[in-house]
C-alpha cells in the first residue's frame, strides 16, 4: 500500500501561533480560550494509490503446448514399447510351444533381446524429466506380471516355459524378477545421461546371456574353481559384454547424449567386462543370482571408471 503526502504551505515559511490576539469572549466562560493564527492553516493533501494485486505467473501457449506434446510422446512411446515387449515374449512363447525352439534357448534369447531393445528404445521418449518414469512403466508392468504368475494367481504355461529353466512358476520370482528390477533401476537412476546404466545393462543382457548359450554348446572345458561354468562361456561373456557395451555407448554418443574419449572408453569397458566376467564365473549362483551380481558389479565398476 502506497500513500503520498503532499504538504503545501500558503506562505514560504510556517509561523507558530501567537497569543497576542488571545482575549476572553464576553459570551463564553472565562476558562474558554480562543486562539487565532496570523495565517491560514497549511493545506495538507493525502494522495492514496490503491494497491495492485501481485502479478500472476503466466504460462505461454508455446510452453503449455510443448509440455502437452512431451506427455503425448512419452505416453505413445510407453504404449509402443509395451506392445513390443509383449509381442517379443509371445513370439518366443509360440515358438517354444510348437517345439521349434528349445526352452533354454528361448529363455536366453528373451533375456538378451528384451533388455537391449528396451535400452535402444529410450531415445524415442521425450526430453522431459518425466520421460524416465514413463519408460520405467514397461519393466514395471512386466514385474507385476511376473509376480502374478509366480504366485500362481494367474496361470500361463507358455510364459513359464519361455522364461524359466525348469518350468516352475516360482522361478519367475527369482532371476526374471531380478532382471526387470535392474531394468527399472537403470532407467530411473542413470537413464540416457550416464554410460554407467548402459554398460551395466549391456553386461547383464548381452554378456551374461550369450555366455549361457555358448557355455551350453561349447562348454566342455570347465573352469577349475567352478564346474558349472566353462571357459567358453566366460570368454564369450567378456567378448560380447565388451562389444555390446561399446556398441551401445556409440549409439548414445552418436545421438548426442554424452561425449566420450574413445581410447579411454575402450580401456574402461574392457576392465569392466573383465570384472563382470570374473564375478559371473564365481561359484555363488546358489546364493546370489547372476541377474543381481553381474549388473551391480558392472554398475560399481563403471561408476568408478567413468568418474575418475
Amino acid at each position: 500500500m502506497t500513500s503520498l503526502l503532499s504538504f503545501t504551505p500558503s506562505t514560504p515559511s510556517l509561523h507558530l501561533p501567537t497569543f497576542s490576539n488571545v482575549r476572553h469572549h464576553h459570551r463564553l466562560s472565562p476558562t474558554t480560550l480562543l486562539i487565532s493564527y496570523p495565517h491560514p492553516l497549511p493545506r495538507v493533501q493525502i494522495l492514496y494509490r490503491a494497491p495492485h494485486a501481485p502479478p500472476r505467473p503466466s504460462f505461454s501457449a508455446s510452453a503449455l503446448r510443448a509440455a502437452a506434446d512431451g506427455l503425448l510422446q512419452d505416453a505413445g512411446a510407453t504404449a509402443f514399447v509395451l506392445a513390443g515387449a509383449y509381442g517379443l515374449v509371445l513370439c518366443f512363447d509360440n515358438l517354444t510351444q510348437r517345439n521349434l525352439l528349445q526352452q533354454s534357448l528361448s529363455r536366453k534369447l528373451v533375456h538378451i533381446l528384451s533388455g537391449l531393445l528396451f535400452m535402444l528404445s529410450w531415445p524415442i521418449f521425450s526430453t522431459s524429466t518425466a520421460a524416465r518414469y514413463f519408460a520405467s512403466v514397461v519393466p514395471l508392468v512386466n514385474c507385476l506380471r511376473l509376480l502374478l504368475h509366480g504366485l500362481s494367481i494367474v496361470t500361463n504355461e507358455g510364459l513359464v516355459k519361455s522364461v524359466t529353466r525348469e518350468g516352475n512358476p516360482k522361478e519367475l520370482l527369482r532371476g526374471p524378477l531380478y532382471y526387470v528390477l535392474i531394468l527399472i533401476l537403470c532407467a530411473l537412476v542413470f537413464w540416457r545421461e550416464s554410460p554407467v546404466g548402459v554398460v551395466s545393462l549391456a553386461m547383464m543382457c548381452g554378456g551374461d546371456g550369450v555366455a549361457d548359450i555358448m557355455g551350453r554348446k561349447f562348454g566342455s572345458i570347465k573352469i577349475p574353481y567352478n564346474q558349472k561354468k566353462s571357459w567358453a562361456g566366460s570368454i564369450s561373456m567378456f567378448l560380447f559384454g565388451f562389444l555390446i557395451s561399446i556398441g551401445m555407448l556409440y549409439y548414445y554418443s552418436f545421438l548426442g547424449y554424452f561425449q566420450l574419449n574413445w581410447v579411454e572408453t575402450v580401456e574402461k569397458v574392457a576392465l569392466i567386462s573383465l570384472v563382470a566376467t570374473i564375478v559371473e564365473s564365481l561359484p555363488i549362483t546358489e546364493v546370489l543370482d547372476d541377474n543381481i551380481s553381474v549388473p551391480l558389479v558392472s554398475m560399481a565398476a563403471a561408476y568408478l571408471s567413468f568418474s575418475l
